[in-house]
């Protein structure tokens, strides 16, 4: 964002930065629902499959799950690379449970069930392995993941494996191929957009962080950028932000209906004006 934009409207930062502390996140109330069970289903050691659209706020809610387990009890590792071959996936396995990785898929397999057989029952720490951007795993990979709770792991959950991804990922372990895998996950979720109230709130939340104390998108201008949008809270900053700037150029003191009409083509132009 401009320091222009910035100035104009007393802002101390960019209100729709990606940089933002876990303590400062905003979810509406059915999202705090979502994260209040996905903490409880993590604490009972289950497997969780979350999905969503792209910008419809997984991110946001894994971040407010990772605030709210302790980390004296729950070990979290973050895979973003789904693409990865099943050495390196049980690599990053080994280093969420916190077992110094091996060589080879098979020394890095064996491993692991040597740990399960010698894990202490009153571990204090449990891993939580969460993959995001699931969708885009192999089918081979995907056909692997289920030995994940095979063996003595049937009977002593020592890891919660959390799978991230676009609704296509629910759809593809629906398939026959990959019911064992989806058979063994006991939690489901879909992220859904913002509804019209919610976007209001956000953007709201958002300048109120950055230092704005007044209204500054009247209601038609939200409801026009909550359509565009779709709901989805990365659109909403993406378009906010253009608003914004286009607001600072003309020397609006609000964000009208027709300037968020301008940065919806702004955005659809590749940001040219």
């Amino acid at each position: 964002m401009r320091a222009q934009t910035l100035k104009a409207f007393d802002l101390s930062h960019d209100p729709f930065t990606r940089e933002i502390a876990d303590d400062d996140l905003w979810l509406p109330p059915s999202k705090k629902a979502v994260i209040e069970s996905v903490v409880e289903a993590i604490s009972a050691r289950h497997h969780l499959l979350v999905v969503g659209e792209p910008g419809a706020g997984k991110t946001a809610v894994l971040r407010a799950v990772r605030h709210m387990l302790p980390e004296t009890r729950y070990r979290l590792t973050y895979c973003h690379n789904a693409t990865l071959g099943r050495r390196d996936f049980y690599r990053q396995l080994c280093i969420a449970i916190g077992l110094t990785p091996k060589a080879t898929a098979a020394a890095v397999f064996h491993a692991l069930s040597e740990y399960v057989i010698e894990l202490a029952a009153d571990r204090d720490q449990h891993p939580v392995f969460i993959m995001d951007e699931s969708h885009l795993m192999k089918d081979e990979m995907l056909d692997h993941l289920h030995i994940l709770q095979n063996y003595a792991w049937d009977s002593r959950a020592i890891l919660s494996l959390v799978l991230v991804g676009l609704p296509e990922l629910r759809e593809r372990l629906g398939r026959r191929r990959h019911r064992s895998l989806m058979s063994r996950i006991q939690r489901r979720y879909t992220i859904e957009p913002l509804d019209p109230d919610d976007s209001s709130e956000y953007l709201r939340h958002r300048l109120t962080l950055a230092g704005c104390e007044r209204e500054l998108f009247p209601n038609d201008a939200v409801a026009v950028l909550h359509e565009k949008t779709g709901g989805l809270m990365r659109d909403v900053d993406r378009i906010g932000a253009l608003a914004l700037d286009i607001a600072a150029k003309r020397r609006a003191k609000l964000v009208h209906k027709d300037i968020v009409i301008g940065a919806i083509s702004v955005d659809m132009n590749g940001g040219l004006e």
